[in-house]
């Protein structure tokens, strides 16, 4: 019984561990399952889930963003070279 309760009632550290983790790699069962519990008795790690969520899909659109701007200006350069060239 001792083993079960260990596995499933983690530390919040190690439940921030998991969901940055899951930012970036697919999570086991088992770490999906112990995570799921986890948040579902501590609010404040749920909480920290929703707002790390929320900085990903910030960040991630940011350097999506980036990298359009660069193509933009980089296509800007070869149309102004070819106009020259011609």
């Amino acid at each position: 019984m001792k083993s079960i309760k260990h596995f499933f009632l983690i530390s919040c550290l190690k439940a921030t561990e998991l969901m940055e983790k899951n930012f970036h790699f697919k999570l086991s069962f088992s770490e999906r399952l112990q995570l799921k519990v986890h948040k579902s008795m501590c609010k404040a790690c749920a909480l920290y889930d929703k707002q790390s969520a929320a900085i990903e899909k910030g960040i991630s659109r940011q350097i999506s963003q980036e990298h359009i701007k660069t193509d933009i200006e980089g296509l800007k350069n070869k149309i102004h070279q070819m106009l020259e060239s011609k």
